[in-house]
């Protein structure tokens, strides 16, 4: 069993690729309801989490699902999980193991992917060059495939990769300014002007955050779900959406391939 959270598409990609080579089931997080979730699992099936980094941490709706989570025989299962990053994901494999621990799950094996950025929520943060993104998606292939050789030897002690020379300033001191000042939904504006009524931006977001539809102008609810994904702005179809000024002439990205699209 598979648990994922994908914003922008980089996610779902490997996680679909590892539920196609391990053949066990995809189970998305947003599908989680308030209460602790129990899942029937057959007694071999292992389970992985797949997820991105934001602001080198889990994301608030991982951390919040792995909480409430339950699972019949815990110590017995192979558990593993794997989070992409544009870039480092510093402590994130720690912070996540410290949430998943009192449903008595431990993760045998943790794995990194770095992958196209697509955070722009800060002046000196922008999508990566086509060039760029195309030779961090064919690495993440190649490094994807050997993880996946791993998972499925039920191996141990695999660490992810791209950890950064300081990872604790960047998970504790920037993860903390980045969760109370930048995770927020009311910088997201809409040009009217260009904007379709098409509704795509209400539908990729993953946390049910945005209102509108087909023949309406989208409305962020400032209800505290937000997770600045930027899946609306991303998604997009004619960059109709800012995050305040700081996306103004910012490239856009999500992953998309001939076996992979938002859902």
């Amino acid at each position: 069993m598979i648990f994922y959270f994908s914003g922008t598409g980089n996610t779902l990609w490997a996680a679909r690729r590892i539920s196609e080579a391990i053949g066990e089931r995809l189970i998305p997080m947003t599908s989680a309801g308030p209460e602790a979730q129990g899942f029937e699992l057959s007694d071999d099936e292992r389970i992985g989490f797949c997820f991105p980094v934001h602001g080198w941490r889990p994301p608030a709706l991982v951390r919040d699902f792995v909480r409430r989570i339950s699972v019949p025989h815990p110590g017995n299962r192979y558990c593993w999980m794997l989070c992409t990053a544009g870039d480092d994901i510093g402590e994130t494999v720690s912070i996540f193991q410290k949430d998943l621990s009192p449903t008595g799950l431990h993760v045998s094996s943790a794995f990194s992917l770095a992958m196209p950025e697509t955070y722009v929520g800060l002046p000196f943060m922008d999508v990566d060059s086509l060039d760029k993104e195309h030779q961090k998606k064919a690495q993440a292939r190649i490094d994807l495939e050997r993880h996946i050789q791993i998972i499925t030897a039920r191996g141990e002690g695999a660490t992810p990769q791209h950890t950064s020379h300081w990872p604790r300033i960047n998970s504790r001191l920037l993860g903390a300014a980045f969760v109370k000042w930048l995770v927020t939904d009311k910088p997201f504006r809409v040009d009217p002007a260009r904007c379709l009524r098409c509704g795509k931006c209400a539908e990729v977001c993953p946390v049910g955050n945005i209102s509108g539809g087909k023949r309406q102008l989208p409305e962020w609810l400032h209800q505290g779900r937000c997770l600045t994904c930027f899946a609306c702005y991303h998604y997009c179809p004619v960059k109709a959406i800012d995050y305040g000024r700081r996306t103004r002439n910012k490239g856009q990205y999500h992953y998309t391939n001939q076996e992979t699209t938002q859902s």
